[in-house]
């Protein structure tokens, strides 16, 4: 196979080809990438934690106590399993089981690298690939929460059931943010395919702005920046990863969802949840970040993005996203759930929308002419900067004064201390000190009283 077939990027015609020995192989391997995004996940988040906290975390058992986290699972397959009286049996064994087959089915339609030879046949390195990856992979998110609002409900608990309440309105909140977010991205690209899509960001693009050629990356993480920011926030919303692991809040629901749950099925849970962050992170490095292509400056060296090269560029930027979530865990305390709801409604939402108007704005006067690409451009600038000089500003409402406060309190309140912060004395001080009074009369005086 030649080098330049090697760093063909795939496209969708080159799937569906493979004998089903290849096939099998490539779903194996995306089952070890979740299975060991698990195991070396949790041992990193525990790492990563324990450094921002100036501890040591995991490091007794293997090297850098890599064994640590196979250690838990072992435990947690032998420990009892505990089935509540009043739990749907059924619900309750296969809610588990749904979250986890979304988040690996998801890794399915995701591309590791080129095309690649293996054993003399040339095939992409991904499962398989169809023109609506895109959907396919927010389609198993959103199937997920079916996992955990399933769990809550079917423990027969109180706790587990707002945990999974929550996460449906959660994932209801976020879901339409993420996608919007992603709107952008097949405007620039022109498909939903996943493959075809990174091979959209393979080049660096040049754009002319008033009449100077600047050249920019391919990553839509640049030509993008606010929907690859509002895709982020929202995939952490999606994964319930703090700040936003309202479902499993353990100051206010025990552990949420997951509360009646114990071995196996506990394990399911961690596992679905590690897969989930793994997988959004590899989907945003498919979108946003050039998915396989090497960054700058290895992507000068000829030979980056041929062969098994690119395989090492792709997880390197997915270990830098989960180890993202990672810091957001270790510094960002949880939100409220109004918060929540409000920066999903309020915030992001409105962002993506006014921004595929402004992108395709932008993209329907590419084509025009200098001045009237001026035109379109300054016309719309100039009255926005009009509108927010000129917009009358809200006076604000006079405080008022302590006086008038007491006066407009309601009958019937509360005592009101003394606002002077001066403690008056007390009756009974006052009763003392005039019994103590005649001891200091002179004696001719008090011979004349008696």
């Amino acid at each position: 196979m030649s080098q330049t077939l090697l760093a063909q990027a795939p496209s969708l015609t080159d799937f569906g080809h493979d004998p089903w020995w290849l096939i099998l192989g490539k779903i194996v391997f995306a089952f070890l990438v979740a299975l060991l995004g698990t195991l070396l996940g949790v041992w990193f988040e525990r790492r990563v934690v324990g450094f921002m906290q100036v501890r040591p975390g995991p490091n007794q058992l293997g090297p850098f106590g890599l064994l640590q986290t196979l250690a838990d699972g072992l435990k947690m397959a032998f420990k009892e399993d505990i089935l509540p009286k009043s739990a749907d049996k059924v619900i309750y064994f296969f809610a588990p089981a749904i979250s986890v087959i979304c988040a690996v089915t998801a890794l399915s339609v995701i591309p590791f690298g080129p095309m690649v030879s293996v054993f003399g046949h040339q095939t992409p390195l991904q499962v398989t690939d169809v023109p609506v990856a895109v959907l396919v992979v927010l389609a198993l998110s959103s199937m997920a929460v079916y996992g955990i609002v399933l769990a809550g409900w079917a423990s027969g608990s109180t706790y587990p059931l707002l945990g999974g309440l929550r996460s449906s309105a959660q994932l209801i909140s976020y879901e339409v943010a993420l996608g919007l977010s992603i709107v952008a991205v097949f405007m620039l690209s022109g498909t939903m395919s996943t493959s075809e899509i990174v091979a959209a960001q393979g080049n660096g693009t040049t754009l002319t702005l008033f009449g100077l050629d600047i050249w920019t990356p391919g990553w839509y993480a640049v030509l993008l920046f606010p929907s690859f920011v509002v895709f982020f926030i929202s995939i952490v919303g999606e994964t319930n990863r703090p700040p936003f692991d309202l479902p499993e809040a353990e100051s206010e629901l025990v552990a949420g969802f997951m509360t009646e749950y114990s071995s196996l099925k506990f394990a399911l849970i961690m596992l679905s949840e590690y897969v989930a962050m793994v997988t959004m992170s590899a989907f945003t490095v498919t979108l946003f970040l050039g998915g396989w292509y090497a960054p700058w400056p290895i992507s000068a060296w000829s030979g980056a993005n041929s062969g098994w090269w690119p395989l090492l560029w792709f997880f390197g930027k997915v270990i830098l996203l989960v180890f993202v979530f990672v810091w957001l865990r270790g510094t960002l305390p949880r939100l409220r759930y109004d918060q929540l709801m409000r920066l999903g409604w309020k915030v992001l939402i409105p962002v993506s929308l006014v921004w595929i108007v402004v992108l395709a704005g932008l993209r329907t006067i590419g084509d025009w002419d200098t001045t009237s690409r001026l035109y379109a451009i300054g016309i719309p600038a100039g009255i926005v900067l009009l509108v927010a000089v000129f917009w009358p500003s809200r006076k604000p409402q006079p405080q008022p004064t302590l006086a008038e406060q007491v006066e407009n309190r309601p009958q019937g309140s509360f005592p009101l201390p003394p606002m002077d912060l001066q403690v008056p004395p007390s009756p009974r001080t006052r009763r003392m000190v005039a019994e103590r009074e005649p001891a200091n009369v002179p004696a001719g005086q008090d011979s004349e009283e008696v």
